[in-house]
C-alpha cells in the first residue's frame, strides 16, 4: 500500500530525512518511533503531500505521488483520513459540522446521507448524541475521538496518526488505541502512525521502525524491536538517558 523509497529532505543546513525506506503492507498498522525532533512529523508530512522531498519517491498502491500536480494529489489523498495531535477541531463549528466539514465540500452525498455519515462515524468512536455539542465543551479525549470521527467519516484507505496519545491520560490514550484497533478490523484501513509512547505501540502495531539521524535504523514486529540488539533502539524504548542517542 505504502512504500516509501530514498526520500531525503532539509531544511536549510539542517538535514531531517537522510534516506529513508519504508514499506507498509496493505490493512497494517505501521508504527513509526523516535525522539523529539526526529522527523516524524516531516515523514508524515510527506505522505500527506504537504511537504516535497529534497530527493526519492513515495509509493500509494503503486503511484508515485511526490510529482503529482496538485489536483491529482488532491484525488490520491483523498483516500487517506488524518488524526491530528491536537485533534484540530475548528472551534467555531460543533461536532457535527467538524466530522462533516470534508464531506460537504469534495462528495456528492446529499445532507441526509451526510448526517447519517457523521452519526455512523461518531458512533463507530463511542460518541452518541454529540454533534449539537461545541469543541470546548468537550474533554482532551471526546476531542480526540471527534477527531478520529472525521478521519473515518470518508471511509480512507489510509488512516495517518499523528501522536494520537500525546496529552491525554493513560486511561484515556489506552480508549484511543484501542479505536485504532477497530478501525483497522472494522474497516480494513492500512496505518501509520508515529509516537514515542511505547505503551501504545506495542498495543497497536503490526510492526514498528525508528527514526533516527534521518533514518530507519530498525524495522521489525513488535517481539523483534523488543529483542532488538541495536543500542539506540534499546535506550529508546527503555527511556534511557545515558547511550549513543544524542542531539535531545
Amino acid at each position: 500500500m505504502i512504500k516509501i523509497v530514498d526520500l531525503h529532505k532539509s531544511f536549510g543546513p539542517k538535514k531531517v530525512l537522510d534516506g529513508v525506506f519504508l514499506e507498509v503492507e496493505c490493512g497494517k498498522t505501521m508504527v513509526v518511533i523516535g525522539q523529539s525532533g526526529s522527523g516524524k512529523s516531516v515523514l508524515l508530512k510527506h505522505l500527506m503531500g504537504i511537504l516535497k522531498p529534497d530527493s526519492g519517491e513515495i509509493y500509494i498502491d503503486g503511484q508515485e505521488i511526490t510529482r503529482l500536480r496538485e489536483d491529482d494529489l488532491l484525488r490520491v489523498t483523498r483516500r487517506f483520513g488524518m488524526l491530528f495531535q491536537s485533534a484540530a477541531l475548528f472551534d467555531s463549528l460543533s461536532v457535527g459540522q467538524n466530522v462533516s466539514f470534508g464531506l460537504e465540500r469534495y462528495t456528492d452525498h446529499s445532507s441526509e446521507e451526510i448526517r447519517e455519515i457523521v452519526r455512523d462515524s461518531l458512533a463507530k468512536v463511542g460518541l452518541h448524541g454529540v454533534e449539537n455539542l461545541m469543541p470546548y465543551e468537550l474533554s482532551g479525549g471526546m476531542r480526540k475521538r471527534v477527531g478520529l470521527a472525521r478521519a473515518v467519516a470518508y471511509r480512507p484507505e489510509i488512516i495517518l496518526y499523528d501522536e494520537p496519545s500525546t496529552g491525554i491520560d493513560p486511561i484515556r490514550a489506552d480508549a484511543i488505541n484501542d479505536l485504532i484497533i477497530q478501525m483497522k478490523n472494522e474497516l480494513s484501513v492500512t496505518s501509520v502512525i508515529i509516537t514515542h509512547d511505547m505503551v501504545s505501540s506495542y498495543k497497536v502495531a503490526d510492526r514498528i521502525a525508528m527514526l533516527y539521524e534521518g533514518k530507519i535504523v530498525e524495522e521489525g514486529t513488535v517481539e523483534e524491536i523488543r529483542n532488538s540488539k541495536n543500542q539506540v533502539v534499546q535506550q529508546f524504548i527503555h527511556g534511557r538517558s545515558e547511550g549513543p542517542i544524542k542531539n535531545w
